[in-house]
């Protein structure tokens, strides 16, 4: 790093002690953001680094309710209001057990730039609990999400901040939480994301995160005369992003061999088939079920605890949590004929995983650009609302498309303009960084 990017990381690391997520996404963006320092001193003179890093806001507070059997239950809500500079702060909310400040500062931080790469109006931040859907009912999860809402109320609105849906918070979970805002604040406005189409939701929204991830991998190919068909692909994860991932690399051409969940990963060497597929929505959507009970269905080899990284492949789709990648793991990738990573995931990989694909110089398309197609169509179902429209399927995905390759051009073209042509990661923090930045100068020292 710089002098500059040295001495800012290290504050953050001081100030922010016991958040080692928060500190990996902040190290990652700001070992990329030197060659833009030494170019544009007027970011350090600034002190934007500074700023940028230190969210504008965080909210903290306790969520109490009732479970069905009559006792009181007491959770953890917070919501990170990051960074407003060119737009309403944009991001979801996760419910899960593995919820703690760092994890959602560094979600948010990396929102900042994924919503800056959209060329949408949309600030960063994030928020969630450590609340766990999971073995819950629905009265359970709906007197939570009252709760929750209760509070997190007063610190949103449809131009402020729009949170939307991640890890553990689906549709159910944004209905319940929707209900209870219109409810407290008697508007009608998208102050969420994610919403059920019946009450203002878009089009192509759930498959979004999955389809864009897939249309970014298939830009990068595009770069090597390449693309999806014929390719035996990886995918990991089994909940919304991996499930329509899988159903757009069908659609391309390609062979989904592998999905996973928290309790392990099962390999399907004939490939996941369309009507396969419609058996794990069934599964996850509906039973709420594990993944084991797919290679029970279809007889093909499960691995408790495993992870799809072991198998032959030459595109991975890393669509589950963060950090699932370590740097061996990449290796064996490599090793395996892998030559293109998209990043489903927020943050799946480490930096040392990172390094392997940067020095085997496979196509590597970090989360915030990869995955960006999601928070895409939210800003797309906010127009939608503000408009008091309903787009059709095929006016959606046409969007999300040209959103997503004009992600890849814009990513594209800042490595290339500093230097280093093909490096995904170092484009897409420049050219994210960048926006923000000069937004934030625009504005003064606020």
């Amino acid at each position: 790093m710089s002098n500059y990017t040295d001495r800012v990381y290290e504050q953050v690391v001081e100030k922010n002690p016991s958040q080692p997520e928060f500190h990996q996404a902040v190290e990652e963006v700001l070992d990329s953001l030197k060659p833009v320092f030494e170019k544009e001193p007027i970011f350090e003179k600034n002190k934007i680094l500074e700023r940028i890093t230190e969210p504008e806001r965080v909210i903290i507070f306790r969520v109490p309710w009732v479970d069905d059997n009559g006792e009181i239950q007491v959770n953890r809500g917070m919501r990170v209001q990051f960074n407003s500079s060119i737009g309403p702060y944009k991001g979801g909310l996760r419910f899960h057990p593995s919820v703690n400040l760092g994890i959602i500062k560094f979600l948010g931080f990396e929102q900042i730039f994924k919503n800056s790469l959209t060329g949408l109006s949309m600030g960063g931040g994030k928020g969630g609990s450590d609340f766990d859907p999971k073995g819950k009912t629905d009265n359970e999860v709906m007197r939570f999400c009252q709760s929750f809402m209760t509070e997190l109320y007063r610190h949103i609105d449809g131009r402020v901040d729009v949170p939307a849906g991640d890890i553990g918070v689906g549709a159910r979970e944004i209905g319940y939480l929707y209900g209870q805002w219109k409810k407290i604040t008697q508007k009608f406005v998208p102050v969420l994301t994610g919403k059920s189409r019946e009450y203002g939701g878009s089009l192509v929204r759930p498959e979004a995160t999955g389809y864009g991830t897939v249309y970014f991998a298939q830009e990068m190919l595009k770069t090597r005369n390449d693309d999806l068909k014929g390719k035996t692909c990886l995918v990991s994860g089994s909940g919304n992003v991996a499930q329509y991932a899988t159903e757009k690399i069908l659609d391309l051409g390609g062979k989904v061999v592998t999905l996973s969940d928290s309790s392990g990963a099962i390999y399907d060497p004939e490939g996941i088939t369309r009507e396969k597929l419609a058996y794990v929505l069934e599964l996850k959507n509906v039973r709420r079920g594990r993944i084991k009970e797919y290679a029970e269905e279809f007889g093909v080899e499960y691995v408790k605890g495993g992870q799809p990284w072991v198998y032959k492949t030459e595109a991975a789709f890393p669509c589950a949590t963060q950090n699932e990648i370590n740097g061996e793991e990449a290796k064996t990738l490599v090793d395996n004929g892998c030559f293109v990573v998209s990043e489903g995931a927020n943050m799946p990989s480490t930096i040392e995983a990172i390094d392997v694909y940067l020095e085997n110089k496979i196509l590597y398309g970090p989360g915030k650009a990869a995955n960006a197609g999601g928070v895409a169509t939210s800003g797309l179902e906010m127009a939608q609302n503000f408009g008091f429209e309903s787009w059709d399927r095929e006016t959606v995905d046409k969007r999300l498309h040209r959103i997503m390759v004009n992600i890849h051009k814009t990513v594209y073209e800042a490595a290339k303009d500093y230097g280093e042509p093909g490096n995904y990661m170092l484009g897409a923090n420049i050219a994210g960084f960048k926006k923000v930045a000069n937004a934030m100068i625009l504005q003064g020292h606020w």
